[in-house]
């Protein structure tokens, strides 16, 4: 896949030509400095040609914020990465010192670079873009990300400037496997053990990832998308614009994915806030996994784990069919046994049981333990179905007067299902229909 990347000082509008190309409001805007913090990946598509945008963090030099430390080898990684670079600089502030530091590095990376002048939405602000030719670049293209104005001649030219090669064959259905968890869970670092690189900013700041982050991974012969989250805090705790659009950013990240791993920091224990995210992914009907994250930092005597799981078991109940592991992401203690288990949930949620089985299977153990009576009337479950959803495991079971099957009763039946059939990680619909 062609790569172009978006790249300049904080503020100048990378974000809005972001989104603008995209057609969706995929990363963060605010007017705050420093709101896009890692690499944010999107597809767009011009005059037939397909490629991917990266939008990155402003870049900044001499700075000892721990944040612009990170964000500046954010933009180094884009740079690597990319095959056409997209510098936007701003018409209305003229040329600053960090435009021309920026310039020199663009130049020394030796791919091809692109001027775009944002905020350019007037004859004035047009004659003002000229000056922007003293950076050196033989074109430059005046532009408005915010109205779309200048945008159709600066896709031109990415596309145009793209190295000319044979078209991939992309892969599709490759799983999306998302991560959340609360700030500071350790997510990230999860993610960057896995991958082997630091593709997504760590410190020791909660609420570090703002948007969610998408990472191909293709290594001991599993292909995932790996999707980092920003940390979901409770709604009394969202005071900022920009933190409440990263919630729901992580919400949206779920409701996409195929398996949710969620990390629950061992340190603090398990809060009312991973229940509600827990809540959340059982309510999407997703894969899910629970890893303990931060072992090593807890002491322990002989039952520690097992006292661990029982806890938290307890507290998911009834959905408790879940794999559970204990892992330190920071020294990559188990992170790797996650990979099989990821394929494990993933393989369940696209396990689909014949008809044929499933009454062969369940109708004689419902015969031997039948829905209790109600108000004298005997209910009778005569056939069993999967039903065709695509993403959700939901099973019909067809009685004479479904209205009477109680909770306990389909819980019943879950089990049953969960006990003859590997359904391990993954939340079952009990659907009662009129025979």
């Amino acid at each position: 896949m062609k790569i172009a990347a978006i790249v300049g000082r904080p503020n100048v509008g990378k974000s809005t030509l972001f989104n603008r190309l995209q057609g969706e409001r995929v990363s963060i805007v605010d007017e705050m400095e420093g709101v896009t913090r890692d690499r944010i990946y999107g597809k767009s598509e011009w005059n037939g040609v397909e490629f991917s945008v990266i939008d990155t963090g402003g870049y900044v030099v001499n700075s000892e914020d721990v944040f612009e430390s990170e964000i500046r080898k954010q933009v180094l990684l884009a740079v690597e990465e990319a095959d056409v670079l997209v510098f936007m600089v701003d018409v209305t502030t003229g040329i600053t010192d960090l435009d021309e530091y920026i310039t020199n590095m663009l130049r020394r990376s030796g791919k091809r670079v692109l001027l775009a002048v944002n905020k350019v939405d007037n004859a004035m602000r047009y004659a003002d873009a000229q000056e922007f030719y003293s950076l050196g670049f033989e074109e430059l293209f005046p532009l408005s990300s915010v109205n779309g104005g200048g945008t159709g001649e600066l896709l031109d030219a990415v596309v145009a400037a793209f190295p000319k090669e044979e078209p991939e064959t992309e892969i599709k259905d490759i799983p999306r496997i998302t991560f959340v968890g609360r700030p500071n869970a350790g997510k990230s670092t999860l993610v960057n053990a896995l991958l082997g690189t630091d593709r997504n900013i760590v410190t020791d700041i909660p609420g570090t990832t703002r948007d969610a982050i998408n990472s191909h991974y293709h290594k001991f012969g599993h292909e995932f998308i790996l999707i980092d989250t920003a940390g979901i805090r409770k709604k009394a705790k969202v005071h900022e614009d920009l933190e409440y659009y990263s919630v729901v950013r992580s919400i949206r990240a779920i409701e996409n994915s195929d398996v949710v791993v969620l990390l629950i920091d061992a340190s603090v224990g398990i809060g009312s806030q991973d229940l509600s995210i827990f809540s959340i992914i059982k309510k999407n009907n997703k894969g899910v996994i629970i890893l303990i994250n931060k072992w090593d930092l807890v002491e322990k005597e002989t039952n520690t784990m097992k006292q661990y799981k029982k806890e938290l078991l307890d507290k998911i109940a009834p959905f408790t069919d879940i794999p559970v592991l204990f892992i330190s992401a920071l020294k990559k203690q188990r992170v790797y046994d996650l990979l099989d288990i990821i394929q494990e949930v993933y393989e369940n949620k696209k396990r689909k049981v014949t008809t044929s089985k499933l009454n062969a299977t369940l109708l004689p153990l419902i015969a031997d333990f039948p829905p209790p009576a109600v108000k004298g009337k005997r209910i009778k479950i005569k056939y069993i179905s999967q039903l065709p959803t695509r993403n959700s495991v939901s099973f019909a079971f067809f009685a004479n007067l479904p209205q009477y099957v109680r909770d306990p009763y389909k819980r019943f039946l879950e089990n049953k299902l969960r006990q003859h059939f590997d359904f391990r990680g993954v939340p079952i619909n009990i659907i009662l229909r009129e025979k």
